[in-house]
């Protein structure tokens, strides 16, 4: 058998992919018992942490990896919910906002300590601080080299 099949690389990416998907299994049912999506969940905190809890929609898609479509579903899901509202750019008609309403403050409000104790349980929970520290520079490393765009949106805030 070649060496090919051994190669550590291997091991490294296939780790990651499986703590990705069981990371997922396990934080489900947490955004589900309280009627919404990851994709919601992660639209509503992305908008919660942005200024004036808004973005961009072409910024919102990104962040998302959504297509152009694909956000704007989501968008308007999430305002029929009531939980996020378009914006008109008043600059520029040709652009629109997602922005969280006072609805989806606290859908976060309601949902976030039940996530956040997930998240302590299965992920962050499960490392020691040193372990923590090189998982998010090691993380922020790989981030920055396969999707640029990500940081080019957080260096315009």
């Amino acid at each position: 058998m070649s060496d090919l099949f051994d190669d550590p690389r291997f091991t490294i990416s296939g780790l990651l992919f499986e703590a990705h998907s069981g990371l997922l299994a396990k934080l489900e049912p947490t955004w589900k018992a309280h009627g919404l999506s990851g994709l919601d969940l992660n639209a509503l905190l992305r908008l919660s942490r942005s200024p004036g809890r808004r973005l961009r929609m072409s910024d919102l898609a990104t962040q998302t990896e959504l297509s152009t479509s694909g956000v704007t579903r989501l968008v308007d899901r999430l305002a029929g919910a009531g939980l996020v509202e378009r914006q008109l750019d008043p600059a520029d008609r040709r652009s629109a906002y997602a922005a969280l309403t006072d609805g989806g403050v606290q859908r976060l409000e309601e949902v976030l300590p039940d996530y956040l104790a997930a998240l302590e349980q299965w992920l962050t929970g499960q490392l020691t601080p040193e372990q923590l520290d090189g998982l998010v520079t090691g993380l922020r490393v790989i981030r920055d080299a396969t999707n640029p765009a990500a940081t080019a949106l957080a260096d315009r805030s």
